[in-house]
């Protein structure tokens, strides 16, 4: 503690000791007030990532699609999908799967199936892999948007 003028500065006994609910208020202003810049753009941060946490996803399930290729002579088409990563499909003569441990690998962070089509109307690699984003509709901006490979 220390002194000042004989007295002690913070001492309860002399009337100093604490704070008012004005000064209590007015901070509980400024946090609000903070909060309500900070909150938004935190919450574009964690969208963003789950954007591009999709755009990896996607890129590992390009390279597993090019290893059934080089194993299977082809692609997946459009009827047996990515499932045929997990499951063998009923005409693959040469399948040495499962490409993916797990059939959770097919969805995006958004909780929706990957796309997948053959032969490829953007992609020149012969399939379009994709993902609507968080809305899962076609088209959109930020969150929203799609992510192709």
């Amino acid at each position: 503690m220390k002194l000042y003028r004989d007295r002690i500065i913070g001492d309860p006994r002399h009337g100093e000791g604490g704070y008012t609910l004005m000064e209590i208020l007015i901070v509980l202003a400024l946090l609000a007030l903070i909060a309500g810049f900070a909150v938004p753009n935190l919450m574009k941060v964690f969208g963003g990532a789950k954007t591009d946490a999709a755009a990896i996803q996607i890129n590992n399930l390009g390279a597993v699609l090019d290893i059934y290729r080089l194993e299977n002579g082809a692609y997946p088409t459009s009827e047996q999908g990515l499932k045929a990563l997990v499951t063998k499909p009923a005409d693959a003569k040469t399948w040495n799967g499962p490409y993916l441990d797990k059939e959770s690998a097919l969805t995006d962070p958004w909780n929706n199936a990957y796309r997948y089509r053959v032969p490829g109307q953007r992609s020149s690699r012969g399939y379009d892999l994709y993902s609507y984003g968080a809305d899962n509709a076609e088209g959109g901006e930020g969150e929203d948007s799609d992510v192709w490979q």
